[in-house]
């Protein structure tokens, strides 16, 4: 064999060139504005993904149990403006029982990429959790007693490289296990950059009893830096291999952009290619990467008639 016919069957392996996918299903975080400017990114946002027509968009909570009264707004405005479908984060950081009777028809329970995730985490000024004393103490907690509530559709945090303070990667799982039990009925996976991680999680999901769906949780790297100050104490790895895709761009935005593009679509497909066709997006309140990996997954706007219902907006 020639070395030419060599990679040519080599790339024809390569993802990238698999047929465009057709089973794609995708969702969307943001995370709730701070000023009036920041609204306006977040909606402009919301307007061109929505043409996607996603599963869910979910809205999360600042580090600590913050933002609360944004998160809920923000969750309220997309109920009566939008026909989009909203979950809204939940968290038993500084919060009593009461507090936690409320909520929408789906939802996040205790996930965030930018933060510890709400089980463990401090409120703000503290550098420990400590669990409300009319609260639930944990997300397992949570699960059982919103489902003891109702019915709701409950998705959970799982994390395929262990939670930063859980014992071990085999208590963590348990963890995750007794969520599930509790009436879960979706993981979201942290954000992860090397599929390998995500797929031996899976395995080891699999095989400790858990059968709901693991959803990927994708993050577009458009800050570099940024994410490797956040990565650790999500319990995020950077491969080896990653800074030296983004060496020298800090003051070249346009390219950086186009770089985190090429990986995550990268990801993306390679992820497709195992069996993936659920796909959760922290958009970082930015349309530009997401809509263009979307774009690469087979994931296109909607017909008029339809894009008019998922914004709100006249046919």
């Amino acid at each position: 064999m020639s070395a030419h016919t060599h990679a040519l069957r080599s790339f024809r392996n390569l993802p990238v060139a698999s047929p465009l996918p057709r089973d794609v299903h995708v969702s969307f975080e943001f995370f709730p504005p701070r000023t009036p400017q920041m609204e306006q990114s977040l909606w402009a946002c919301i307007k061109r993904l929505a043409t996607l027509h996603p599963a869910y968009v979910s809205v999360t909570y600042g580090a600590g149990g913050t933002t609360r009264e944004r998160t809920h707004a923000t969750v309220v405005r997309l109920r009566q403006e939008t026909a989009l479908e909203p979950a809204a984060h939940l968290t038993c950081v500084g919060a009593s029982r009461p507090d936690r009777r409320g909520g929408a028809p789906l939802l996040a329970v205790g996930h965030s990429p930018y933060r510890r995730p709400a089980r463990r985490s401090p409120v703000e000024g503290s550098d420990r959790y400590t669990p409300h004393p009319d609260g639930y103490p944990y997300a397992v907690d949570l699960v059982a007693g919103l489902k003891r509530i109702a019915d709701f559709d409950i998705s959970v945090a799982a994390y395929p490289e262990t939670h930063p303070e859980a014992l071990s990667a085999a208590a963590d799982l348990d963890n995750l296990k007794r969520k599930i039990d509790a009436g879960a009925s979706r993981a979201i996976t942290q954000f992860f950059f090397d599929v390998s991680v995500y797929f031996r999680f899976v395995e080891r999901a699999e095989k400790a009893g858990i059968t709901v769906p693991i959803i990927p949780g994708v993050l577009p790297v458009t800050n570099f830096a940024q994410v490797v100050r956040f990565a650790g104490p999500c319990g995020a790895s950077i491969p080896a291999w990653m800074p030296d895709l983004f060496a020298g761009l800090d003051d070249d935005p346009d390219t950086r952009r186009l770089v985190a593009a090429a990986m995550a679509v990268e990801q993306c497909r390679a992820l497709h290619a195992g069996g993936v066709t659920r796909f959760h997006f922290y958009t970082l309140n930015r349309a530009d990467l997401t809509f263009a990996i979307c774009h690469v997954l087979g994931v296109r706007p909607c017909e008029p008639t339809a894009l008019a219902a998922a914004t709100g907006s006249p046919a």
